[in-house]
């Protein structure tokens, strides 16, 4: 199959011309992923976010177990409440590390099945939830890396704004409650600007739990030098 270039979502090398990702994903490697930074990735649709990170999830596969979640693949009503976002989370995170045998060889699977066993239990909470991520990570043979794309489709949920506050309180504890090494969100807001309603009026926010993520100052556009790469690759297939 002859590559061709691509618009429309995500860029695969085999298959479109593309830019090199590679030093880009070197800086957001040493900069943000080794430093143990959680961050956001935001930017405009068609600006290369879903495709940087999948470029970044291979990038980083030989020092880190990357799992790599889309919240694009959760309706709503997988955000209705506590108990049914946590056995959505749980459910997606299965069928992520079921294919995704690069990010399962590195998880002790009796951590792995602790963490499952929450779907049954009469007590599936947001708590649990991160107990049993805490002890998968405690057990990895290599630090975790979360990444979850499209963080916008769950900003409006309540759920989703105490999910965060659960990702900072293990942040600031991480010292001593072993957690994910880096966590990495993207989307078109900025989720550190993200406010929590606490009457449906809305008379009165508060900032998000998001306040501990670091700001993301990688230039996310294509240089003359990145794009001549690309051109140039094009010329020697035609």
């Amino acid at each position: 199959m002859q590559r061709y270039f691509n618009t429309e979502g995500l860029c695969d090398p085999a298959v479109h011309y593309m830019v090199r990702l590679d030093e880009r994903l070197k800086r957001i490697k040493e900069s943000f992923v080794d430093r143990g930074k959680y961050f956001v990735i935001n930017q405009g649709r068609q600006y290369g976010k879903t495709t940087t990170l999948r470029a970044l999830a291979e990038y980083l596969q030989d020092d880190y177990a990357v799992i790599s979640m889309d919240f694009q693949m959760m309706s709503t009503a997988n955000f209705a409440d506590e108990s049914t976002f946590v056995v959505s989370f749980i459910e997606c995170l299965e069928d992520i590390l079921s294919y995704s045998k690069a990010t399962m060889e590195h998880i002790d699977r009796e951590a792995l099945d602790w963490l499952v066993s929450l779907k049954d239990s009469p007590r599936t909470s947001l708590d649990r939830l991160f107990r049993a991520l805490s002890g998968i990570c405690r057990t990895a043979d290599r630090p975790i890396v979360l990444m979850i794309d499209e963080v916008d489709s769950a900003a409006d949920n309540q759920v989703f704004m105490d999910f965060l506050a659960q990702l900072r309180a293990y942040y600031i504890r991480r010292s001593l409650q072993p957690t994910f090494r880096s966590v990495i969100l993207a989307g078109v807001c900025d989720v550190k600007n993200l406010r929590r309603k606490l009457r449906p009026e809305e008379e009165h926010k508060v900032n998000s739990p998001w306040n501990i993520a670091a700001d993301f100052k990688i230039d996310m556009s294509f240089s003359r030098r990145e794009i001549a790469g690309m051109l140039e690759e094009y010329e020697s297939d035609y």
